[in-house]
């Protein structure tokens, strides 16, 4: 069941932390309570307890182990998404190129972070997923697909409702669609493309919200969905 999330107001971030580690959920909080304009609302330990906070205390933005005992975070992840889709989610992992970091993205978060992060990078990427961005490139996701990819569904009626809408794109549309499913950066698309930045920009803009996605990152993942792009 969806709980209706309030409209966005001026005022700090709103920051869960969910790592069953309680000396790292205090080294995080250390880190970002420094930032005027970042408030840690809730900490859980567990993935279950991710889920209920969540619904309790409305968070913008959360960061999500994945390795926890019981529900784990991807899984908390997708059920949150699912609730809250206007949440920001980033994984936290060991390892960049992890099959938790892809199935992280494959639940809806918004990109993912090592665990052993210099401060600058925790706090930019909370700030980037906020503005509405990814805080992983188009680029790295395809390396991840390139190793995990195999986990992918087959296009069944499940997704057919986004064959539907890319079949309603453009031609060039349709182009810069698959540019970017190759991982190609604005510059690198306008280039390829002789277009402007503004107009890339207005592209990609049309293209997410035609196809209802919310950032570059589900686009590529689209991508290899429907079989657009292979390994």
């Amino acid at each position: 069941m969806t709980v209706p999330e309030p409209t966005p107001t001026p005022g700090p971030i709103r920051i869960m932390l969910v790592d069953d580690q309680a000396l790292l959920r205090v080294g995080f909080r250390m880190v970002l309570e420094a930032e005027d304009d970042f408030t840690v609302v809730a900490e859980a330990g567990t993935g279950a307890q991710a889920i209920a906070l969540a619904a309790s205390v409305l968070p913008q933005v959360i960061l999500m182990d994945v390795r926890m005992p019981g529900l784990d975070g991807i899984e908390a992840t997708r059920q949150i998404m699912a609730a809250l889709p206007n949440t920001r989610i980033i994984i936290l992992t060991t390892f960049d190129l992890d099959e938790y970091a892809f199935g992280g993205l494959r639940a809806g978060a918004s990109g993912f972070l090592l665990k052993n992060s210099q401060p600058g990078e925790l706090i930019s990427a909370i700030r980037t997923v906020v503005s509405g961005e990814a805080s992983v490139s188009p680029r790295v996701t395809r390396r991840l697909l390139d190793l995990f990819g195999t986990q992918l569904p087959q296009a069944d009626a499940k997704n057919g409702c986004a064959a539907k809408a890319l079949a309603a794109l453009t031609e060039r549309e349709t182009e810069v669609f698959l540019a970017i499913a190759e991982g190609l950066s604005n510059p690198e698309l306008a280039e390829r493309f002789f277009l402007t930045d503004s107009t890339v920009k207005t592209h990609v803009g049309r293209i997410l919200h035609k196809l209802g996605l919310r950032d570059r990152v589900q686009a590529v993942i689209l991508a290899y969905e429907q079989g657009l792009v292979g390994q």
